[in-house]
């Protein structure tokens, strides 16, 4: 951590520098303001600024935009690049099932640490201003909150939605809106619009485990298309699976995907849309943490560049706001007509007495409030997990580096079996999600998503315990 120095700024480095080593600044945290530190240390402010230069040089700190600069963890690094070889459709004859039940059902032990399922932090729910809102708006609409609420849903929150998406870049109509139980309902109320059984859906790998049971639950055939732990799913590969196979959808996480957690850059995104159009396949777009950016700006959406209705843009507030409020929404574009149906005979509509609240939320401005909030929290225990990580997973070890949610993707080496890992961290009290229930292919049995939501010093143990067993099993299996 010492930098060398022998003029003032490196000085003034120099003192940064121990402050971070020395814990007063820990990783994630925000170190003062150039002026605040000008004022502090009695120097120039041009002198905090090169010193802070050579801080972020050193890779000690990192600037935000419109933020300030903060402690940069100390990382290991990026998991290695997927191997690009022509993908191959296959039938999704899975046979873990019963370890993705486990994982659901791990939520409702409250003795194990939650890093396996993608849940959100307990004390980062608004629990007593929504029980707040809810009372309220039961008081104020009684029948509308006992009544149905037909497809498409409560007008209010369509319009709300209709106006955040606007700062996804994305201008949608209200009226195309429709609420569902949660981002998984509208992604299944699509697939069942769209595909047949025997029909064949490309998604980008790894993907979300609850999307491959789903799959196999509608009877459909998958492609895996690579995927870059830093920049996302690879086009070339989709491309060569649109040529060689009879691709009926493509579904893809677009924003702080799971369980990488990266985004697609909005030349990519661009990219993705015009080649679909090309071959006339739609797009199922999943949003669902695309509110979780680390940073101020939220990022894009595909269904920017959509110019044909074919993309489905599919999101909830499951991950900001209370999972158990169960308020999704998809925006299907020409396949509306489809999505009504679909919805109507699967459960008639989704609750009332939560889309009002949600709406009431949205519209009284405390949601933004929120996000800011738990978007710094999250942003810090991504951090602090990684760094953790690093310290005490064997050598080899890589991270990928999400810039918003709270899913982290670990590489361990080869050597170390994640089904193995996790049946040891399940026996300790520890719940994690190993790499093969993210895949229909072996290929990720090294691998693991940690959810950051639950990080904390008085979990730091977890991730610890964890990295013992991985080194041990390491080890054991070089001694075979």
């Amino acid at each position: 951590m010492r930098i060398k120095t022998d003029t003032l700024y490196r000085e003034v480095a120099d003192k940064v520098a121990g402050l971070i080593a020395q814990g007063t600044f820990r990783a994630g945290d925000k170190v003062p303001s150039i002026r605040q530190m000008s004022r502090q240390m009695k120097v120039s402010i041009n002198t905090i600024k090169v010193a802070y230069g050579l801080l972020e040089d050193a890779c000690i700190i990192e600037a935000k935009p419109q933020s300030g600069y903060y402690v940069r963890p100390k990382l290991p690094a990026i998991p290695e690049e997927p191997d690009l070889n022509p993908p191959k459709p296959v039938s999704l004859q899975l046979t873990s099932t019963e370890l993705v039940i486990r994982l659901m059902q791990d939520i409702l032990d409250p003795e194990k640490v939650q890093f396996g399922a993608a849940i959100p932090a307990p004390d980062l729910i608004p629990e007593q201003k929504l029980s707040r809102i809810l009372s309220s708006v039961n008081r104020r609409h009684g029948k509308e909150s006992v009544a149905y609420a037909i497809p498409p849903g409560n007008k209010k929150l369509r319009v709300q939605i209709a106006r955040r998406m606007l700062r996804a870049g994305c201008s949608i109509n209200p009226g195309e809106i429709i609420i569902t139980n949660g981002a998984a309902e509208a992604v299944f109320l699509a697939l069942r619009t769209i595909c047949r059984p025997g029909d064949t859906v490309a998604v980008g790998s790894p993907i979300y485990f609850n999307f491959i049971q789903m799959l196999k639950e509608l009877g459909l055939n998958i492609v895996e298309i690579a995927s870059s732990p830093s920049t996302g799913l690879h086009l070339k590969s989709l491309k060569l699976a649109l040529q060689q196979t009879d691709i009926q959808a493509c579904l893809v996480i677009s924003n702080f995907n799971n369980p990488f957690g990266i985004s697609i850059s909005d030349d990519k995104k661009e990219q993705l849309v015009k080649l679909l159009a090309r071959y006339r396949v739609p797009l199922i777009e999943d949003d669902i943490n695309g509110n979780l950016s680390f940073g101020d700006d939220r990022p894009t959406v595909a269904r920017s560049w959509d110019k044909y209705g074919d993309v489905l843009l599919c999101s909830s507030f499951s991950k900001t706001i209370a999972p158990g409020y169960r308020v999704g929404w998809i925006a299907p574009g020409r396949h509306y007509e489809g999505v009504l149906h679909q919805k109507l005979i699967t459960n008639i509509a989704s609750a009332s007495p939560t889309q009002l609240a949600v709406a009431d939320f949205l519209e009284s401005g405390g949601y933004d409030h929120h996000l800011r909030h738990i978007r710094r929290e999250y942003a810090a225990k991504i951090g602090s997990m990684s760094e953790a990580i690093g310290h005490y997973f064997p050598k080899g070890t890589r991270v990928t580096r999400p810039q918003g949610g709270f899913a982290l993707w670990v590489e361990m080496p080869r050597a170390v079996d994640g089904m193995q890992l996790y049946k040891e961290a399940w026996k300790n009290g520890i719940t994690i999600a190993p790499g093969t229930v993210f895949s229909t292919t072996d290929d990720f049995r090294n691998c693991l998503r940690l959810n950051g939501a639950f990080w904390s010093e008085k979990n730091k143990w977890a991730i610890e315990a964890l990295g013992q067993k991985a080194t041990e099993l390491a080890t054991k299996s070089q001694h075979l």
